[in-house]
């Protein structure tokens, strides 16, 4: 299950994000802020539910199908130039290997391109994170290139790593694995999009 957080959610985040502090650190510099206070996720998920109501930044939890865990977090993320949207993610450390962050990837390719229209979907990962460039590849993003020292070292600090850059066309969509994968989307009234 993709959804966008509610400040509900911050104990089963925190609980996600703590069992995975070690794997978390090494690749998403926000994970140098943890371990964090509840509190301090409830007004993190309040801010990302902001975003997401204002159109400015579509940050989802990863749930199991009965919302009672967290198992990641991803999302299309702006900034990456006009009609362009970047899909990053994260699964917890006990929940990696079983195709979540593939799946939720494919869900939301679906969503940029059907429902969004952008014209350019970007994934950026670092070149040492082998399971996570599996990703991309699988659904059919092309290679464009890498990036150096555009990404969070280990330490949390700014301009340390490359970047292996994604992405994938409107163009190229139709024919990637991706847009095959099966999806039920719904709008914030409850009516299905895909």
């Amino acid at each position: 299950m993709l959804r966008c957080w509610e400040p509900a959610d911050a104990p089963l985040l925190k609980a996600a994000v703590d069992a995975s502090l070690d794997e978390l650190q090494a690749w998403m510099p926000w994970a140098h802020r943890d371990p964090e206070p509840v509190e301090q996720k409830v007004d993190l998920l309040r801010r990302f539910r902001g975003q997401f109501d204002l159109g400015e930044n579509y940050v989802y939890g990863i749930l199991s199908p009965d919302e009672s865990a967290v198992l990641g977090g991803t999302g299309l993320h702006t900034g990456v130039g006009d009609n362009a949207l970047e899909i990053g993610y994260w699964i917890r450390s006990d929940r990696t290997g079983e195709g979540l962050a593939t799946e939720a990837t494919a869900a939301l390719t679906r969503v940029a391109f059907e429902v969004v229209e952008v014209q350019r979907l970007v994934v950026r990962v670092d070149p040492e994170n082998r399971p996570s460039l599996t990703v991309p590849r699988k659904l059919g993003f092309v290679e464009e290139g890498t990036l150096r020292r555009v990404l969070h070292g280990p330490d949390g600090a700014p301009g340390q790593r490359d970047a292996v850059v994604f992405a994938l066309l409107p163009e190229e969509y139709p024919g990637s694995p991706a847009a095959s994968a099966r999806v039920e989307a719904f709008d914030a009234a409850g009516q299905r999009v895909l």
